[in-house]
């Protein structure tokens, strides 16, 4: 895009293209002569999506982004770890996929709004912070409606304002356990304790947050002295109370019922062979989940995409590579 035939090339496929997607730190897509306002000059009904970590304007838009810097700025950060230990980092990329499923969103409402309005398209900022930020549950409301009264901070493996919920240690290793709300007795009807229904330490959410350290303790003793965490499932689940194993990536992809949905799927890159990877989450019943797709390599379809859209020549496609205004890497066989 540095060169006039490179930006001619990507000015002319603006205009046959129905979105328009750059992930360049702020004002960089200007610097390469492709801004919203050329976007929309070239191609009045595009919409045009620009994605970075702290958004397009503001104090912080020009520091360098990545994942977990966002997800610090967020306040997310802060809210993983314990008081003894400090913050924590989950090895997921959290952010980078959900400002991208928020991106989709944002997407196709602005292609329904164009199809069904008559307006033209329109630009879109979506940024990771904004997206963690909007991740919180209660915390954001809980501040500002105690006005900083309740203050949450590195609650550790126990939810602050519900109990029991959280990750309690187990006999073959930890569990997390959903026993708030009504489902208190049932959990409590489950150990064979269903005075502690009725108990006025553990009436309630507040009172079970209140008492929650003796509250561990019965919950862990119970825990530890089952036959195993299978069976505890197993116990659980008959009564209706949410506990679930804490599994390991590998135990994941091997879960029958990841496999079953399709959670796991096998995919062969021809670099690289088969392996498995997560797969569409997004389900449709008009197109098989698996589609058999490939990866394309780098320049793969310079032709494909210049030549149908375009009407380039394979002698100028030549052209343009010969000047390395085209780029490609070779195609493993």
């Amino acid at each position: 895009m540095r060169s006039a035939a490179g930006l001619a090339l990507i000015h002319d496929l603006v205009k046959q293209v129905d979105v328009v997607i750059e992930n360049f730190a702020p004002g960089a897509i200007r610097r390469l002569g492709l801004p919203w306002e050329k976007v929309h000059e070239l191609n009045p009904k595009a919409i045009m999506c620009s994605i970075s970590t702290f958004g397009q304007d503001g104090p912080l838009a020009g520091l360098p982004g990545y994942d977990f810097i966002g997800q610090a700025y967020a306040g997310i950060t802060g809210m993983i770890g314990d008081q003894e230990n400090g913050p924590y980092i989950p090895i997921a990329a959290l952010g980078d996929t959900t400002t991208g499923a928020y991106a989709l969103a944002a997407i196709n409402g602005a292609l329904y709004h164009r199809a069904t309005s008559g307006d033209g398209g329109q630009y879109l900022d979506i940024s990771l912070l904004d997206c963690y930020f909007h991740s919180h549950e209660m915390n954001v409301g809980a501040i500002s409606a105690s006005q900083g009264a309740i203050n949450p901070y590195l609650p550790g493996r126990y939810h602050q304002a519900v109990a029991p919920l959280g990750v309690y240690k187990s006999k073959d290793g930890y569990l997390i356990l959903i026993a708030i709300l009504g489902r208190w007795k049932d959990f409590c009807n489950a150990i064979g304790r269903p005075e502690l229904a009725t108990d006025p330490r553990y009436i309630d959410d507040p009172a079970r947050v209140a008492h929650h350290a003796e509250l561990k303790v019965l919950i862990e003793d119970w825990l530890q002295a089952q036959e195993s965490d299978a069976a505890t499932i197993r116990l659980l689940g008959e009564h209706h109370v949410p506990v679930a194993p804490i599994l390991s990536i590998q135990q994941v992809m091997n879960h029958p019922h990841m496999k079953y949905r399709g959670t796991v799927r096998t995919i062969t890159d021809r670099g690289a062979g088969s392996f498995e990877m997560p797969g569409m989450p997004l389900r449709f019943s008009a197109f098989a989940n698996d589609l058999d797709l490939q990866a394309p390599y780098l320049g793969e379809h310079n032709g494909a995409v210049l030549g149908g859209l375009l009407g380039l020549s394979a002698q100028r496609l030549a052209e343009l590579t010969a000047a390395g205004v085209l780029v490609s890497e070779p195609i493993p066989t």
